[in-house]
This record gives structure tokens, sequence and C-alpha cells, in this order.
């Protein structure tokens, strides 16, 4: 694997826009933040050249993946224009691969996650309705030593109640309330600067795998297990 490692000015540079979240200060520090968002692009194609190795990509660079330091403020209270944290996501190619995979680095708050953020309505009802036929499948990978010494469990926003069409004594009503299907492992800040940051991550979402595969399997196939794509 390629050798990259993030210095701690990643996150000093961090902390010091979030003491001076104004537009005068960024302009006069405008050439560290050009300085720092080359390192996280140099680290973001690297990343991606590694991910390949084990997935196929959509994104086309490193830079591409990218979110912009700029805050869309139009609709927020919080009017403070930058972000605080350096981020990117990658998309799994074709529709013959579902899902995604995100990266968040921010001081006492970093952490990579992956899976399906805000499934359309179509996609939720297909997952829901396989899960209701049979979630031995889902729970296995669920249940796996590998799953729970990373994850620990899966994340995501789940309704208060039965969806539309499912009872609450469902077996499955525990996974059927997700409406968001998300890992996530977090890394300390000493983890993100030390050597092996980057290999972690990769092998992070190579961990996240199984679950992708069951994801894409469910979504690309109908009732009757016939592809769709």
């Amino acid at each position: 694997m390629s050798k990259i490692k993030l210095n701690p000015g990643v996150f000093d540079f961090l902390k010091q826009l979030k003491k001076n979240n104004n537009r005068d200060w960024f302009a006069t520090h405008k050439e560290r933040y050009l300085s720092q968002l080359s390192q996280i692009e140099a680290f973001a194609d690297t990343l991606l050249i590694e991910m390949n190795k084990h997935d196929v990509i959509e994104t086309l660079s490193g830079k591409k993946s990218l979110f912009r330091i700029y805050r869309d403020t139009r609709f927020s209270k919080d009017k403070t224009p930058y972000k605080t944290h350096w981020s990117g996501s990658f998309k799994r190619a074709t529709k013959k691969r579902r899902g995604g995979y995100y990266f968040h680095i921010e001081p006492g708050n970093s952490f990579v996650a992956g899976g399906f953020w805000v499934p359309d309505t179509q996609d939720l009802k297909r997952i829901r309705d396989e899960i209701a036929y049979d979630a031995s499948a889902l729970r296995k990978i669920l249940k796996s030593k590998s799953f729970i010494d990373t994850f620990g469990t899966l994340y995501g926003e789940q309704v208060q109640n039965a969806p539309k069409g499912f009872t609450t004594d469902h077996p499955a009503i525990d996974l059927i309330k997700y409406k968001q299907f998300i890992l996530m492992r977090k890394f300390s800040d000493k983890e993100v600067s030390g050597d092996n940051f980057l290999k972690q991550i990769n092998d992070t979402f190579k961990k996240m795998r199984p679950f992708l595969d069951y994801m894409t399997e469910v979504l690309t196939t109908d009732e009757n297990g016939i592809s769709i794509v």
C-alpha cells in the first residue's frame, strides 16, 4: 500500500478556523488553507487508488471526492461561512454496485461511514420487503464478529412506529423501522495523524462489503430474485 500520512497541521488549521470562522481571517490564512487542502487531496487520491483494488469506484479522483469547505448558509441559522472539518465521499460504480463511502476528519470527531444515507422511496420499500420476508441473511452480517468489532451496530434514523404495511409485532420490526442504513467507525486524533490511518480507512471500507453486497443484491433484483439491472 502507498504510504501517505496526514501531518498535525491538518487539525491545527481546523482548530484555529473554528475559533476564527470569518471571511477576514480565512482570507489572511488562504495560503495555509490551500496547503492543507493539497495534503487532503493527495490523501484522498491515494485512498481512491487503494479502494479501486477491492471495489470499483465511480469517483474519478480524490480531489473530486472532497466536499467544499464553504458552507451554504442560505437556509441555516448558523451563518458561519466555513466548515470546520475535511470530508469526502466515494460512490460505487454502475447500477450493479449500490451504496457509498464517506470519510470525515475533524478534531475530536473523525470517522468513516458507508451505506445508504437517504434511500429513495422505492429502494426503501424494497429493502423493507426483503427484510420482512427473511431477515436472517442481514442479521448474520450484523452479528458477525468482524462487523461487531469494526462497527458495533447498524446506525441510521428509524421511524417511531411500524411503517405502513407492516405490523408492530413483526419479528424483524427492529430492522424494518430503519429509514437509513449506515455503518460507522470512529477514529481518535492520534489515529488520524498516525502512520497507518489510510490503511485503517481502507480496511474499514473493505469490511463494509458484506453489508453493501447484501444490499446490492436486494436492490438489483425483484421479489423473485430476478435481476432488474
